[in-house]
């Protein structure tokens, strides 16, 4: 959320700023709202103040036996007091009103991100690896985790003891379309890649590991941005409670409405979590396999830190999601996204896109970004100053560490055989009892 101090400071350049996400200039509006709270505050006030002496002045009367100037000053300070009343009333309205805009402000973009309208704008920074090179014609995933010997899924599953492999179909059957069931050696190396990600990030990149809730109240999905204007993009519960799209909400929401000394700095969290998400608005779009689910894994990153630490910590985290494709093995490049491509609540967004030869291109697997103060305005989360005076706000980052199933992708299709088996990154051989490939038949071996 944004300071309205800054806005009033500055309506240009805030405008500018969201000119550059393609929005119309707010600021008139925004302000009219903050001139009108304010109008009205004052009016209290200064009612209250004038109803305070003239309460004195009507007690000098009673005093006096001056009973026609009191009851002059009586009825006087009663107007007075409804005055206040009224105006106070319309304070709390023009505040709750200048609240719900200001909540339904995107963040604005650091000078550095690059203009543009869409995906296209996006600038790559980095280039990691090499595509691999194939002499026979690559498989997408869904393809690929569908073998032989278990091609309908659903008799894999019952039948056969040494299948494995990925059948959307019977997710489709379980819960509807956009989702999907893993079993045997896919089940396996999926949970093996979720916890080799937590691994890395505890024991090499010195991150938290917490355990969270994947059920939130709305409070905790404001603090963070998704609420109120992403509403359709997340999974309402009938209790109020609403599914997680990300441990960035939960992890992020654990510094809410605190203010502990600037030495705690910087909290770094990890979680691997379901994470769920509606999709809304992705019709039509990546509808076979399981690269856009509604229920997925994540391994989430959050890091929350001082102003004058939040650009090392961006860098930081893209290196840490960085480092989890560079161990895998995996052809990927990291991208600045410009600002018609950015999330809502972020200042500068690194995404890093796996190579997928089954689809010829990078995809995106992990967004880092860099919030600034803007969750930390919607959650009060400060920090106190080791030099001392007021309590400042937090910076908040995020970042996919990565994206689990997505990985699991990537690993299926830059391990492809000829023969129809695929070979493992050899950081996942200990998480997988030694097994270094899965074989034509689904197996590991």
């Amino acid at each position: 959320m944004h300071d309205i101090r800054t806005i009033r400071d500055n309506p240009g350049a805030f405008d500018a700023g969201l000119a550059r996400r393609g929005i119309a200039a707010m600021a008139q509006a925004v302000l009219a709202i903050d001139s009108a709270r304010r109008l009205a505050i004052h009016a209290a006030e200064t009612a209250t103040a004038e109803a305070n002496l003239l309460s004195k002045q009507a007690g000098e009367a009673k005093q006096r036996g001056d009973a026609t100037t009191f009851e002059q000053l009586r009825q006087t300070v009663a107007a007075k007091k409804a005055w206040v009343a009224e105006n106070e009333a319309l304070a709390k309205d023009e505040d709750k009103r200048l609240n719900d805009v200001l909540l339904t402000i995107p963040n604005l973009p650091y000078d550095d991100v690059p203009d543009g309208k869409d995906e296209t704008g996006n600038r790559p920074i980095h280039y990691y690896g090499s595509k691999p090179n194939f002499s026979f014609t690559v498989r997408q995933h869904f393809d690929i985790a569908v073998f032989p010997t278990a091609t309908s899924g659903i008799s894999g599953i019952i039948g056969d003891k040494l299948a494995g492999g990925l059948e959307t179909a019977l997710g489709a059957k379980l819960s509807g379309n956009r989702f999907a069931v893993m079993y045997g050696a896919i089940a396996t190396v999926h949970r093996a890649l979720g916890q080799f990600m937590i691994d890395v990030h505890v024991n090499e990149h010195e991150l938290k590991e917490v355990w969270t809730p994947v059920i939130v109240n709305s409070d905790a999905l404001i603090g963070t941005g998704q609420l109120p204007k992403f509403k359709d993009d997340l999974f309402e519960l009938t209790n109020g409670g609403w599914l997680i799209p990300t441990a960035e909400v939960t992890l992020t929401n654990i510094v809410a409405g605190t203010a502990p000394d600037e030495e705690v700095f910087p909290l770094r969290y990890v979680a691997h979590t379901q994470c769920f998400r509606s999709e809304a608005g992705s019709a039509g779009r990546d509808v076979r396999g399981m690269l856009r689910q509604h229920q997925f894994e994540k391994v989430e990153m959050v890091s929350i830190t001082t102003p004058d630490k939040s650009e090392a910590e961006h860098k930081r985290m893209t290196e840490c999601a960085q480092n989890i494709l560079e161990k895998l093995g995996l052809a990927y490049r990291t991208m600045v996204l410009c600002t018609g491509d950015m999330g809502a609540g972020a200042r500068r967004t690194h995404d890093l896109e796996v190579w997928l030869p089954g689809q010829n291109t990078y995809r995106e697997i992990s967004s880092v970004s860099t919030c600034g103060d803007y969750q930390a305005r919607r959650m009060n989360a400060r920090f106190k100053p080791r030099a001392g005076g007021k309590p400042e706000f937090v910076h908040t980052l995020n970042g996919s560490g990565l994206a689990v199933g997505r990985t699991l992708i990537a690993v299926l299709e830059n391990g492809q055989t000829e023969d129809g088996s695929v070979t493992l990154p050899a950081v996942l051989w200990p998480y997988l009892g030694g097994k270094t490939m899965i074989s034509g038949q689904g197996a590991l071996v």
